[in-house]
């Protein structure tokens, strides 16, 4: 009956996110091999491998990468958005535990200075944490600026010292021009 057709497409489907997934990263040479449980609404596929970091990339950049072809794949043709997330030695709840943490001292930073904080350039998912994270702030509130990829995230505090210029918390984009950039910086965005 209609049940039974209903389980193996269902079968189907997470073996064909997991093997698009896994047929990824044998393409990559990443030497990991993928597992998928699901969680409720949402299908985890994890990444065990000797070599975690390259897996992970820069930033969670691999991570993010597999987990957006894998939601795509996911989706095809489903009426209810499904959640697929890729993750690897846990490190989407490091990553996550790391950016509440850094909100949160960057939120004190920002109020104390009462200057704006610029945070480093991140992901579409990595902005979320930090905005999630200070959306019940007293004394600040999130925006996003800056093209993609290299969007980041800003902390503005609401007692703002109008003159002061922001504070750059991003590590590698430090130092880059003295006084001059300002002016650049606000005309070109």
């Amino acid at each position: 009956g209609k049940a039974v057709v209903e389980i193996s497409k269902k079968a189907n489907e997470k073996e064909n996110t997991l093997q698009f997934v896994q047929g990824i990263i044998d393409m990559m040479e990443l030497g990991a091999v993928a597992e998928l449980k699901e969680e409720g609404e949402n299908t985890i596929i994890t990444l065990t491998s000797s070599d975690s970091s390259s897996v992970i990339g820069y930033r969670g950049e691999v991570l993010d990468a597999l987990q957006t072809l894998a939601g795509a794949m996911a989706n095809v043709g489903n009426k209810v958005y499904k959640k697929v997330v890729v993750d690897c030695e846990n490190y989407r709840d490091k990553r996550e535990d790391t950016l509440i943490r850094l909100a949160h001292k960057l939120e004190s930073k920002a109020t104390e200075l009462k200057r704006e904080v610029i945070l480093e350039p991140m992901s579409a998912f990595e902005r979320r944490i930090i905005h999630t994270a200070l959306a019940d702030s007293q004394t600040v509130t999130t925006t996003s600026s800056g093209k993609e990829p290299n969007r980041y995230v800003v902390i503005v505090p609401n007692d703002k010292d109008e003159f002061a210029k922001p504070y750059n918390a991003g590590r590698n984009n430090d130092r880059r021009g003295g006084k001059k950039d300002k002016g650049d910086r606000r005309g070109g965005k």
